[in-house]
């Protein structure tokens, strides 16, 4: 059975021969104080994509983020969970993980305590949990740092304490929302190779909002470009590579070909609507 969360809007349809993890249909979001942010988006993410969102600030990315994740409503339109049974509020239960782009930590808690919080709230115990929590905190290389405080760890350290939090209950979708955009290069390069080995390991699909042509192209199989407020998408391109997506990559011509590909559709849904 396919679930929408509805504002006003048509029925999402039959589900293709591969059901998507989530679909949005004609999806509008106006603020408040009159903001069109979101204008007629539609989007279907398959099982196991990593998509990324890639757009100039302020053209909706996040927005639509907040709507997948149920943190915010459309205007109008739908989202549906074609594969995922649906809680009361709507959402795929226990279908989800969100990264924001602060770690979001709470600084009383230890690495531990912080990425326990979501099993805690599902009333999992924390020695029926504790192992669950030290496998996910290994993924992330932090094993070794379950008794320390977020003030003792650097900015990437509390980024991975972030995914390790939205990873450890081995949701379907995981939503990403700039999380590396405050770090310095070589912790985000190295994040970005974390991010993609744990992809690779778990099968999780991903939707990956960034304003980096070179980090969309580095992580994606898929990347949709969107246009300048009010947000829709503009150019859906599949990403594939014969190679490995590693440190020889970055420097490969393969790479370069695609950042190229990635920048012009980026230029021109920047200046898309210059004509008007």
């Amino acid at each position: 059975m396919t679930d929408l969360i509805t504002a006003d809007a048509p029925d999402i349809g039959p589900a293709a021969p591969q059901r998507a993890v989530v679909s949005m249909r004609n999806i509008s979001k106006i603020f408040s104080n009159g903001t069109l942010a979101l204008s007629d988006m539609s989007l279907d993410v398959m099982r196991g994509e990593f998509i990324s969102l890639l757009g100039p600030s302020g053209c909706g990315k996040s927005t639509a983020l907040r709507i997948i994740a149920g943190l915010g409503a459309p205007s109008t339109g739908a989202i549906g969970w074609p594969s995922s049974t649906i809680n009361a509020r709507g959402l795929p239960e226990g279908d989800i993980g969100f990264v924001f782009q602060e770690p979001t930590l709470m600084p009383w808690q230890t690495v531990f305590g912080n990425v326990y919080l979501p099993l805690r709230l599902k009333g999992i115990g924390k020695a029926a949990a504790r192992d669950q929590i030290m496998e996910t905190l290994d993924s992330v290389g932090l094993a070794d740092f379950e008794k320390s405080y977020p003030r003792e760890l650097s900015g990437g350290m509390k980024m991975r304490v972030s995914i390790a939090r939205a990873l450890v209950t081995s949701p379907k979708l995981l939503l990403m929302d700039e999380p590396f955009a405050a770090l310095d290069e070589i912790t985000r390069q190295k994040l970005n190779d974390d991010v993609l080995r744990l992809w690779r390991k778990s099968g999780v699909t991903v939707i990956f909002v960034t304003h980096s042509v070179f980090e969309s192209a580095f992580l994606s199989n898929r990347i949709v470009v969107m246009k300048a407020r009010p947000g829709q998408v503009f150019s859906d391109m599949e990403i594939s590579t014969s190679a490995t997506r590693d440190e020889n990559y970055r420097t490969s011509e393969e790479y370069r070909a695609v950042t190229d590909r990635v920048s012009r559709a980026l230029h021109d849904a920047i200046h898309s609507g210059d004509a008007r």
